[in-house]
């Protein structure tokens, strides 16, 4: 008897599970893209202090007594602190195959960040001035990424819907709600950066040396909406 009960239960469950899925609502399963192009409003200067010599510490010396400079120069600019960042420090023994020598090299690396592109000229011109000797390249961000990349998940969700409605009306079918929305791993946006040679002369003679371009935010979605008969 409870053998025949089981069996029973079991047939019972499976044309439940069979009604369940012939009366799941077909859906439409598309892909959407949304990107927001922006003019950044900061620049990190990625600037690097390097000296080279017989003596280890007269490199080391060298080197510290530059980024006290700097830093003093770019704190008179009002950077704020949490701007000037120190990336890495190094002191390095390098061997000379041709002469068979070594010498030392003490380097430093800071990353300055302006929160007013309009001022890099005249910062450049005084890291310059005050003995900085590298810079590894620039990199140009925005202030309101977060705002840009919500307004580029918008644009892609609605991308998406587009692509659906176009996708059944020539088959008279409409779309209904979304029932599944899922954001692609490979969201990004793209900072506009620039390498740059150092200039013997911290003279820029008033010129533009940089041009801060677009940034691009993309991201991407994928969207599954109700598919509908007219």
């Amino acid at each position: 008897m409870k053998k025949v009960i089981l069996i029973l239960a079991l047939i019972a469950g499976g044309m439940g599970m069979q009604a369940q899925n012939d009366n799941k609502t077909p859906g439409i399963y598309v892909a959407g893209e949304g990107i927001v192009k922006i003019t950044p409003d900061k620049v990190t200067i990625n600037s690097r202090i390097e000296h080279e010599g017989q003596s280890a510490a007269s490199v080391k010396s060298q080197n510290d007594e530059v980024v006290n400079k700097v830093i003093k120069f770019l704190k008179s600019e009002d950077v704020a602190e949490k701007n000037i960042n120190t990336n890495y420090v190094n002191l390095n023994k390098r061997y000379n195959y041709n002469d068979k020598t070594y010498t030392y090299v003490a380097s430093q690396t800071i990353a300055i960040t302006l929160e007013d592109i309009s001022r890099y000229e005249a910062i450049m011109k005084g890291l310059l001035e005050n003995g900085l000797n590298g810079i590894n390249g620039i990199e140009f961000e925005s202030s309101d990424i977060e705002k840009h990349k919500a307004e580029a998940r918008k644009r892609a969700v609605l991308n998406a819907k587009e692509k659906a409605e176009a996708l059944v009306a020539p088959l008279g079918q409409t779309i209904g709600k979304a029932f599944m929305i899922s954001e692609g791993s490979n969201n990004s946006y793209q900072p506009v950066y620039r390498a740059m040679e150092m200039k013997a002369s911290s003279d820029t003679g008033g010129q533009q040396t940089i041009a801060p371009g677009e940034m691009e935010i993309n991201v991407k979605v994928q969207v599954a909406f109700q598919l509908l008969m007219e």
